[in-house]
């Protein structure tokens, strides 16, 4: 009897998306191949050849039932989501959000997908991608994952695949990360916000108005990092640093990542001026990130600005900011429904190149792409996840775009379908009612049996 030849999936990047689009394929049997240039290859933001290391944030947003983060997350863990699971493994506390241990995170992915028969990663840069006909005949596919820091030769790739149009881009922020034993806890208190979550999560550094005032005035005076002279900068309104947001005025930080809402100081009895939060880097709680605090200050200006602040007047960094080019794709004219180039259909793209933001957004461009591929190797047609679940309305933005240029997204409330309102109804029950209703749509589109990934065509098997 003639074995039927196993269906091939390349990967190219091991980020996220890539992880996560690698794991799906594999769950579903076909045979996986990851192309990581790293570390041979390395970008001005990674320091590793890890799989899925965390470049930006530990923090994962979320897992709140009535936020749209944590909406996506319950989604992708009913699809068995790779990332979701192995950042729940590798938790640390951080109140209602899920924040991980970078390198117990990055482990976790790495070993889940070794111990999968059929997966094979080659660590070098893909510079070529072969023709539609090609991965036909050799009954293969690619899903290109490479980040929001492609390289050079790869991106002319995708520049031609998308028809020779210009790529978009905008400038992302790194916040920094410093060793606990170096803060002044005389200083700071622990508290989440209206002791939201597990309360004492977030280490609090207060400010005086004096004290916020000189620390404007020395961060616009900072020498910053400068820019390509060729390059125009559009950076992420969910990712602005610092600087930039100063530039809109004075009060911006005061009202963002400083606000002081919600936060006592147990010395005054009131809430601070202004406050800086500190979010755990690591269950051993040794290392803190700056929450919000994106920067494109040289690196010793940002020791002289931060130590600007008084409980970290001696504190000691471990990563400073820095400021990195994001590339994107404009999807909704270069992409089909199923995530595949129109100009190539075995070729397949995913995470932050689709036109997501964040880390599991971009994770579940990687689960649907990898769902989508292994349902065209196999004949079948690709299963749109219903609109009315976030998963479902990113992956619609992404293929539908909205009013306006095509810009980054997260998953937000704002995607979904609006609820009516009613007479007497809170925001908060309103709220409720449309991620119960989202919840449903998702369910019911599972339970058919679309949550397979893929829906048999006429005279196609079925999974």
């Amino acid at each position: 009897m003639e074995t039927k030849p196993i269906e091939t999936v390349h990967v190219v990047g091991g980020g996220l998306a890539g992880s996560e689009a690698a794991w799906q394929a594999l769950r579903m049997g076909c045979r996986v191949v990851l192309h990581e240039m790293r570390p041979r290859v390395m970008t001005p933001a990674h320091q590793t050849g890890n799989l899925a290391e965390l470049v930006c944030s530990n923090s994962m947003k979320s897992v709140s039932p009535d936020s749209a983060p944590g909406l996506l997350k319950e989604e992708m863990l009913g699809l068995d989501s790779l990332v979701i699971q192995s950042a729940y493994a590798a938790r640390v506390p951080a109140g209602q959000a899920l924040a991980v241990e970078r390198e117990v995170f990055s482990k976790a992915v790495l070993d889940a997908l070794s111990a999968c028969p059929g997966f094979e990663r080659r660590d070098a840069e893909i510079t070529a991608l072969p023709s539609e006909e090609e991965l036909v005949e050799s009954r293969s596919a690619y899903i290109v994952a490479s980040g929001p820091l492609t390289s050079a030769p790869l991106a002319a790739v995708l520049e031609t695949l998308s028809g020779g149009k210009d790529r978009l881009y905008f400038y992302d922020a790194i916040a920094p990360v410093l060793l606990a034993e170096s803060i002044d806890m005389d200083h700071a208190f622990r508290a989440s916000r209206y002791e939201e979550g597990e309360g004492g999560d977030y280490l609090n550094l207060p400010l005086t108005k004096d004290e916020y005032e000189a620390f404007i005035d020395a961060c616009s005076a900072a020498e910053k990092m400068p820019l390509h002279e060729f390059e125009t900068t559009k950076y992420f309104e969910a990712c602005l640093p610092i600087e930039v947001m100063i530039e809109r005025g004075r009060e911006t930080l005061r009202f963002g990542p400083m606000k002081p809402v919600g936060l006592t100081d147990p010395r005054t009895g009131r809430w601070p001026w202004a406050n800086v939060q500190l979010r755990l880097e690591n269950k051993e709680a040794t290392m803190y990130s700056m929450v919000g605090f994106q920067t494109k200050m040289k690196w010793p200006e940002q020791k002289r600005v931060f130590s600007m602040i008084p409980a970290l007047r001696n504190a000691e960094f471990v990563r400073f900011g820095s400021v990195h080019r994001n590339t994107y794709i404009k999807s909704p004219e270069v992409l089909a429904h199923d995530l595949s180039f129109r100009s190539n259909r075995r070729v397949f793209l995913a995470g932050q190149l689709t036109g997501v933001e964040g880390y599991t957004e971009s994770a579940a461009m990687g689960l649907l792409a990898g769902r989508a591929a292994v349902a065209a190797l196999r004949g079948n047609e690709f299963a749109e996840p219903p609109r009315a679940s976030i998963i479902g309305a990113l992956h619609r933005y992404v293929t539908q775009g909205g009013l306006g240029p095509f810009q980054p997204m997260n998953a937000n409330l704002g995607l979904l379908p609006p609820v009516e309102k009613r007479r007497g109804q809170s925001k908060v029950e309103r709220k409720q009612l449309q991620c119960g209703k989202s919840r449903d749509a998702f369910q019911a589109w599972r339970v058919a049996g679309a949550g397979s990934g893929v829906v048999p065509t006429a005279g196609s098997a079925t999974l």
